[in-house]
C-alpha cells in the first residue's frame, strides 16, 4: 500500500554555486561520505549531488518531516544495486520516523535535464 508520495526539483546551479563556494563542507553537510564519493566520481558532480538533494527532500516529504523532528541529510542515503538502480536507506531519526508512519521501503526515482534534477519517491507500507 502507498503510504505517502514525495517530489522535489533543484537547479543543478544553485548547487554549482554551493559547490563552488563551500567545497568540501558542502558534501559534508549534504550527504554520507558513499554519496560525495560517488558523486565526485562522476563528470558532472554538481548535477548528481542536485539529484541527491532532490531525493532526500523528496524523502523528508514521504516522512512528514522536512528539515525538523531530528531529520538530517545524512540519514537519508541515496544507494545504487547492482545494476545501477537507485534507492534509499534511511538512519537514525528518518529510520524511527518511517517506522511510526508504517513505511516499510521508499521507492526513489532520480532525473536530470536542463539544468535541474529531479527525484520522486513513493513510501509503501
Amino acid at each position: 500500500m502507498i503510504v505517502a508520495v514525495g517530489v522535489d526539483v533543484v537547479p543543478v546551479a544553485s548547487i554549482a554555486g554551493l559547490l563552488a563556494r563551500a567545497g568540501d563542507r558542502t558534501y559534508a553537510r549534504l550527504c554520507t561520505a558513499a554519496e560525495a564519493a560517488y558523486c565526485r566520481s562522476r563528470a558532472n558532480p554538481a548535477e548528481s549531488l542536485a539529484a541527491r538533494f532532490a531525493a532526500k527532500e523528496a524523502v523528508m516529504k514521504c516522512l512528514r518531516t522536512g528539515w525538523a523532528m531530528g531529520v538530517g541529510f545524512a540519514q537519508i542515503e541515496v544507494v545504487r544495486d547492482d545494476q545501477g538502480a537507485v534507492g534509499v536507506q534511511l538512519h537514525g531519526e528518518a529510520a524511527a520516523c518511517a517506522k511510526a508512519r508504517g513505511i516499510t521501503r521508499i521507492h526513489l526515482s532520480l532525473s536530470h535535464a536542463g539544468g535541474t534534477a529531479t527525484a520522486f519517491a513513493v513510501a509503501e507500507g
